[in-house]
């Protein structure tokens, strides 16, 4: 099978580290907010991946975080913890809105009939082990410390960049960057050295001096950055290298770029062989969705609005995972009709006397489609040209009970649960 590779910029034959084996860590939720269907769109990535590998006669131990605690709204190291923003929202303590929120993803992801993984963690439970990695990068000459935080020294690390296509030189750093963040209002630590430095362990001191989850550690009492904990949790359960790292294309400029620069400085291995990401659900012609913006709909929306969230994950799964996918209810309800023709088929009485027919061709189609990086559009092409050829509808039908448990459509469900 062949999957495209981030790092690369190209598409790759699948070659594991070991084995028949995949160790596969997907970047979870930040759980201050419902996740939105744009954020849907790659834990249904996710799970195709997953789906393929295991049809490929892959063993996969797959791993998700979940963010409770570290993660600003900057996506980088400035303004406020995501959690705590929450939490001053709805008037609840952080812990509450940490645990809502993460059992309404879950539950979104078993609406989504997205296989859960073999293990979540949770930042906050992983203290301990960020902080480790964070006393092996102070050995090693990875890290400075300032009156608010302990900083990786990107100008330590030579291949800083090269998931997004650029070494450490081309990109900014300097005084400079930090004179434009003050125009903007931007507190900026001035003890940082270069605008990519990004922080470890920030110290509950200044601006984060009321923080409400914070811990012990030899820098003083404070919390983890956010990069720190997918690099101290996905090696702490998958070990210091990886398969397949997962993710949206959001998180290749920062979040991914730092968790390579601080997992290859402690270990000294590659962190993951492939990286693999969702593109973005627009609304309009460009609009990314996003939590901040008032395009901002949820698995629930849908769900009142008389969709099954299955339509969404055809509709999904309409378009390449690599592709911008736009967003309209007239494509949501289109999908929920062909879903709901699908199941007429599957309903279907079935002949029984009739010679079987060879259906390998179709088989074969589909499984090339869905190895040639993950060619949803193609397999679900199959599945319709299956529908409508001369097949009797028993073989029909088992053909796409086969195809089903990659696309995870559950075809055999009711059809009375799918109503527009």
């Amino acid at each position: 099978m062949y999957l495209y590779n981030t790092l690369t910029t190209k598409k790759e034959v699948f070659k594991p580290l070991k084995p028949n084996t995949v160790r596969l860590y997907s970047c979870g939720p930040t759980v201050y907010n419902y996740a939105h269907i744009g954020n849907l769109r790659t834990y249904i990535l996710v799970d195709t991946l997953k789906r393929v590998l295991t049809s490929n006669n892959y063993k996969v131990n797959h791993v998700m975080n979940i963010t409770d605690v570290g993660h600003l709204v900057s996506d980088a190291d400035e303004g406020e913890d995501k959690l705590e923003k929450g939490a001053k929202r709805e008037k609840k303590t952080v812990w509450e809105i940490a645990e809502f929120y993460t059992q309404t993803f879950k539950s979104d992801v078993s609406e989504l009939n997205i296989i859960p993984p073999n293990k979540w963690t949770k930042a906050t439970e992983h203290i301990k082990e960020q902080i480790e990695l964070v006393k092996k990068l102070e050995k090693k000459g990875y890290s400075y410390e300032s009156s608010e935080a302990v900083y990786f020294d990107t100008s330590k690390f030579p291949n800083y960049g090269n998931l997004m296509g650029n070494k450490n030189k081309n990109l900014q750093i300097g005084a400079g960057t930090k004179s434009t963040r003050r125009k903007k209002g931007i507190a900026v630590d001035t003890q940082k050295r270069n605008s990519n430095d990004f922080v470890l362990w920030f110290k509950r001191v200044g601006k984060y001096k009321d923080h409400t989850m914070h811990w012990s550690s030899p820098w003083g009492d404070g919390f983890p950055g956010w990069h720190i904990e997918c690099s101290a949790m996905s090696m702490s359960h998958l070990g210091p290298e990886l398969d397949i790292h997962t993710g949206g294309v959001d998180h290749i400029g920062t979040h991914h770029t730092n968790e390579i620069a601080q997992s290859e400085s402690a270990t000294g291995k590659k962190f993951s062989k492939y990286w693999v990401h969702g593109e973005f659900l627009t609304i309009g012609e460009s609009a990314k969705m996003a939590k901040s913006g008032e395009n901002f709909i949820t698995l629930q929306t849908l769900t009142k609005k008389g969709i099954n969230p299955l339509s969404y994950r055809y509709l999904v799964l309409g378009a390449h995972c690599r592709s911008k996918l736009q967003f309209t209810w007239e494509s949501l309800e289109a999908a929920q009709n062909a879903l709901k023709k699908i199941q007429e088929v599957m309903t279907m009485s079935c002949a029984t006397k009739k010679k079987p027919k060879n259906t390998k061709s179709y088989r074969q189609e589909f499984s090339k489609a869905i190895a040639d990086d993950l060619n949803t559009p193609q397999a679900l092409a199959t599945l319709w040209a299956v529908i409508k050829s001369s097949l009797p509808a028993d073989e029909k039908q088992k053909i796409l009970k086969d195809f089903d448990k990659v696309l995870g459509l559950n075809f055999d469900i009711a059809l009375e649960e799918i109503s527009v």
